[in-house]
This record gives structure tokens, sequence and C-alpha cells, in this order.
């Protein structure tokens, strides 16, 4: 910094695709700072180093920074970048904050530019200062790419690719630009191994009106499917060659791009294009999913569902004779999953938190140093799984002992507002913004809250979280996002009390017509028994009880023909009527 009159840097958590997962090369902030969550920004100044991320891990970012030089910023609103309001009071006039430009969206460097406006403070793009000091960084990765069989997909690529055009004709545009791991793998039927936990692969995709370019490592792709992408008129470039390609596109043409998400790096070599449009058509293609997709997700979540018997019943057996690890458990999540047919690997790293490591809402049990589940207390587990054919996420929150009534009040009202947003009925066109409070209004009128989104989109054999809609108290982003016939949500509303106990319950629900026309409902397709034994039931009124019930009746229908007998009797026992 020092060297280059650098006053600030800024490390986010992101690499050129502005992904949220990220392959390990690009874990700067990570490395640099200690905290290991998935959503956090580094800045360091010649004289402070500072971290802001989200409520989700507020406890884990305290425990992880609290052996170094960083301090703690508790970011409340992740659309707002606060750590540039941080600079601007502690920098003075004339300092150059800088940035590595393919980290940052363009929309990230036009909101910073804006801000900055008001002081006399610089922006800089610089190169990548922190691959200056890593000197064991990883290289980026290389593992190679494979197909997604139609028989899942049901849409061939070519398909998709047709679609995709009458997009870009239907916006007079000739050339279109995606950045985005996840668009790219499902526009071309295709996955990889280099993000953990997410089945995608690091590329860039350029596509005209009559051909594809991806620009991707040569090693990744076998040459048999190389031919075979081929005659679809796919062609293959160096993942480097991206930057001369796109200048070497013509002044005149017009081209397509996701602001949200090109980096500056990449929008710096288009602007020599007169008309650049911004949209990224395949992200709401990709978030409705098809019937052949849908009727894959609803039989992965039945196998789900056989996976976490096996596991539940192995705990509680365990348990009656041996405390077993958070590490362990999770462990043996992935283990029986893994059981199951089509299964690919976990679809994020399981988060078991027992007692007070219920309320890091995204805690990480650690391998050599994690809290023993005894029969005692509350455990939460929230855990997914990638299958071939679809992936899953669920919570589940049980009680180990007989729970106190502030246990069972509060997850009583977690659940009331998880019925209540299962049981939805909103006119087309409503936004996840709009339904986000029924999943919140039971408890605050307990004077409690939770400070995560109540809500994401899930992939299809990809990202677990996967935009563009989702249920969140604001009024932007997914928020803002009309839930679509056919989306794929969680549902997952939870409350935390620090150093005492978590509570969440998620199932994920599909976006389906309704009886009423012009109206869409929720189908609820996760399949595994809520814990009723931490129900107050004066709480519920009859609707909510039948709710329950019903929901039970279905888990037992669906997963008994699955099970042997002894797991039958367990899940029947889980299921009975309340």
């Amino acid at each position: 910094m020092a060297s280059q009159n650098i006053d600030a840097y800024i490390i986010p958590s992101s690499d050129p695709h502005q992904s949220e997962y990220l392959p390990s090369h690009w874990e700067s902030r990570a490395w640099v700072s200690g905290f290991t969550g998935s959503a956090g920004t580094a800045v360091i100044t010649n004289t402070e180093s500072g971290l802001w991320t989200d409520s989700r891990y507020f406890i884990q970012a305290e425990k992880e920074l609290s052996a170094s030089e960083f301090i703690l910023h508790k970011h409340h609103n992740r659309q707002f970048p606060k750590y540039i309001e941080w600079l601007m009071s502690v920098l003075p006039n004339n300092s150059t904050i800088a940035i590595d430009g393919p980290l940052f969206s363009i929309n990230q460097k036009q909101k910073f530019e804006k801000m900055l406006s008001t002081k006399e403070i610089k922006l800089k793009i610089t190169n990548d200062l922190i691959n200056e000091v890593w000197k064991d960084r990883p290289l980026k990765p290389t593992n190679p790419i494979f197909e997604h069989h139609i028989k899942f997909t049901g849409k061939t690529r070519g398909k998709k690719l047709d679609e995709l055009r009458a997009e870009m004709t239907e916006r007079n545009v000739g050339w279109h630009l995606i950045t985005t791991l996840d668009d790219i793998a499902w526009l071309f039927n295709l996955r990889g191994g280099d993000v953990s936990c997410n089945p995608v692969f690091v590329a860039f995709a350029v596509i005209n009106l009559n051909e594809s370019y991806l620009f991707i490592d040569n090693n990744k792709v076998e040459p048999s499917l190389k031919a075979k992408l081929k005659d679809s008129n796919i062609m293959f470039l160096p993942y480097e060659e991206i930057f001369e390609f796109l200048k070497n596109i013509g002044s005149d043409e017009k081209i397509l791009i996701d602001k949200t998400t090109i980096n500056c790096g990449l929008y710096d070599a288009i602007s020599h294009i007169k008309d650049i449009k911004n949209g990224l058509p395949t992200r709401l293609a990709k978030a409705i999913k098809n019937n052949t997709e849908l009727g894959h997700i609803k039989n992965s979540l039945i196998k789900d569902g056989v996976a976490l018997t096996h596991a539940f019943y192995w705990l509680e057996n365990q348990l009656i004779s041996k405390g077993v690890s958070e590490y362990e458990f999770g462990e043996k999540l992935a283990f029986f999953r893994s059981q199951q047919a089509d299964y690919y690997g976990e679809s994020f790293n399981a988060i078991v938190g027992y007692q007070g490591n219920g309320a890091i809402v995204h805690y990480s049990a650690d391998k050599s140093d994690s809290a023993i589940i005894k029969n005692e207390g509350v455990l939460l587990v929230d855990s997914g799984g990638q299958y071939h054919d679809g992936t899953t996420d669920i919570t589940r929150t049980i009680a180990l002992s007989p729970p106190n009534d502030e246990v069972k009040s509060a997850y009583t009202r977690v659940l009331k507002g998880h019925i209540a947003l299962a049981n939805a009925i909103f006119p087309e066109g409503t936004c996840g913004g709009q339904l986000d409070i029924l999943a919140r209004k039971f408890l605050w009128e307990d004077g409690k809250n939770f400070l995560h989104g109540t809500g994401h989109g899930v992939g299809f054999f990809l990202n677990v979280h996967e935009p563009p809609q989702g249920f969140a108290p604001a009024t932007g982003g997914r928020a803002g996002t009309s839930i679509l016939e056919g989306m794929l949500t969680s549902n997952e509303p939870g409350y935390y009390k620090e150093d005492a106990f978590g509570i969440r319950i998620e199932n994920l629900i599909v976006a389906e017509k309704s009886e009423y026309k012009g109206f869409l409902k929720f189908e609820t397709v996760t399949l595994f028994p809520i814990d009723t034994t931490l129900i107050d039931k004066s709480i519920l009124n009859e609707s909510e009880i039948n709710w329950i019930n019903a929901y039970h009746e279905e888990v037992a229908n669906k997963l008994i023909p699955h099970l042997e007998l002894k797991y039958q009797d367990w899940i029947k026992d889980k299921c009975q009527k309340i």
C-alpha cells in the first residue's frame, strides 16, 4: 500500500464472478482477517483494520477476530456499504482508496464513487495486493466439468440457448456476456467441482445470435465433451482471453450485460461499445423450475427425508449411552445422504449447533473443538444435499430433554410464522418483501425478532442460495422480486438467544397456482418431522394444528414406503397427531 500511495484497501468476499461461495484461490478476505464466514468485507488502512459482516455472523466474527487487530463492525443493511462511510470519516482529504477491480461489480464501483464524491477522496483500481503477500495461495481450480443429463434438466442446452437468443432479439442486442457461474452452468447443462458444495465451474460465457463462447481452462473439458459441445456451435477459449475477446467486439454492436455482476475489468473491456443494455435473462429462467425439474426435486426431498431419518435415529440411539460431537453428527448427515441414489455432495457445510452454538446463525463446528451433544437442551441442525435430481436445504430444531416455557414459547411462535408463510395465498406479482411479515408477526407480538432473511431461492443441482427471489424485510433485491409460479424458495424463520439456544424451522416451498384466478399459493415439498415436543399447544389455533397434523401425515405416507421397519416405527412416532 505504501509503495503505491494507497491509504486504504478494501477486500471483499468475492471473485471475478461475484460469487457468494468462493474457490479457495479467491478467499482473500478470510486469509487476511481470519474471519471464515461467507459474507463480509475487510478494510485495511495505514493504522486500522476493520471487518464488516451481517447478523448471521456477528457471534462467529467476534470469536474469530478476538485475537486479531481487526475490529468488528456490525452491518445491519447489507445493501448499503457502511465501510465507505467509515472510511470517509477517518481518512483526510486527498486520500486514496484502492480496490482490486475484478472483485467488484461496476455497480459497486459507481456507488463508491458517488459516495466519495462528497469528499476529496480518490478511488483507485489497482492490482491484487493480496497476491503480493499471500505466498502459499491456492491455485485457480482445474476440476473437470460434466454434463447434467437431459433426464434431469427437462430441457436441452440447445432449447435454452434458442430461448435466450429469442430474448436477445426482443431486446435488440447481438451479444450477451454472462459472468455468474450458476447461470453459465444452468444454460449449458454443465456442472463442475470448482467451488465447495456448489457444482459450478470457473468460466465466462459470451453468446451471440449464432455461436456461444466458453472461456474456461482447457484442462477442465474432456475431448469427447468438447467435441459434443462444438457440434452445438459452442466454442472454447482460454479463461484469460475474455478481456481481449470483448475488446474486439465492434463498437457499433449492442451487448447485454448485468451491471450487478459484471466486474470492473470486464466493464472496461466493453467500454468502447456504444450500446450497452442491462439484464440477465437466465437468472429468472433458471429460478422458474420446469415440470421435469419439479418432479425430480420432490423425489430428491423424499431421499433427503430418508437420509435424515437414518441420521436422527442414529443420534437418538447414540445419546442413550454417550455424547456425540457436533462435528461427528455433521459427518453422519453427509454419510447417510451419500447412501442415496444420485448423491453428489453437501449443498453447504452442515450447521450443527448445540445449545448456545445454535444461536450462531451460520455456525460451523470445528473438528478439534466442537461441543458434545448430550441428552439435554436444544439442538439446531441446518443441512442439505446436492443430488443430480435436486438441491435440498432443511433446518430442524429438536429438544433433547423437556424444554422450559421460554424455549417452547419462542419455538411455537417461530412455527406459527412458518405455517403462516406456508399457507399464504397471494396475488400474482406479490414480492417476497410483502410476504416476509407473515413469518415474523407472532414473534413481534412477543417482542422478539430474527435479523436474517426468511427465505432464499434454491437452485436445481446448483447453488443452495439462488437469486433472484426470497423473503426479507426490505424493498430491493430478493425482497423486491415477484414470487412466480415454479419458484423454489426456503421458508426459515428463527429466533436466537445468545449463549443459550437457537431455533429455526426450514422447509422448501414451491409457488403454484391457487384455486383463485390470479392468485398463487405454496406447496411445502420438504419431508421430515417437525419436533412437536417443543410446541406450546395453547398458543396454536385450530388451523395451525390441522396444518401440523396434515404435514406429518404426508411425511409419514411418503417416507414410510422407503424405510425399513425400525425406521417406519420411528417416523410414525414422530408424526403422531397433536
